[in-house]
């Protein structure tokens, strides 16, 4: 009896998916060039609708809770009145960190879209599986690798630059 590994299935995307996450990249494009700020973006969908943008501000705003992840649940909430997002969908240029992956249990994020993994502090399966930790009271769908190499490229590129 042979052994061969079962290979994992590519995750399926939509045009939506798609389009949400190119809207994700071109604010990571706005991080960097209009605050100098490390290229994340992040779009928050709820009902087919952008209910939420952000983009890192941590030196801009001299706040380390800026994450673009942050930024776009902020906006979400205060349009919809609301701290509590269930069934919204996030897409982030890069796996959410562990602060940003709390704030999407809390929120009651649905799913999360990233594109490029963070091997250093991703919390969405890379070192950490806190939005499916079975722990929480509420898990997130995860799906990664959406224009992965558009990302990776895009931060690959700022930290060459900033050395």
């Amino acid at each position: 009896m042979t052994t061969e590994a079962i290979p994992e299935e590519a995750p399926v995307f939509s045009e939506a998916d798609v389009a949400h996450m190119r809207r994700a990249l071109q604010l990571a494009e706005h991080a960097r060039d209009a605050e100098g700020e490390v290229p994340v973006g992040a779009v928050l969908v709820l009902d087919g609708e952008i209910v939420g943008l952000g983009w890192n501000r941590n030196i801009t705003l001299h706040d380390p809770t800026a994450h673009a992840e942050i930024m776009a649940l902020r906006a979400a909430g205060e349009k919809l009145a609301n701290y509590r997002i269930a069934g919204a969908t996030l897409y982030v240029t890069l796996e959410p960190c562990a602060m940003c992956a709390m704030a999407l249990v809390h929120a009651r994020i649905a799913r999360v879209v990233y594109a490029a993994a963070d091997p250093k502090t991703g919390a969405a399966g890379s070192v950490f599986d806190t939005l499916i930790d079975p722990r929480h009271n509420h898990r997130i769908a995860v799906q990664g690798g959406l224009l992965a190499e558009a990302s990776a490229e895009l931060l690959r590129d700022f930290f060459r630059a900033r050395r």
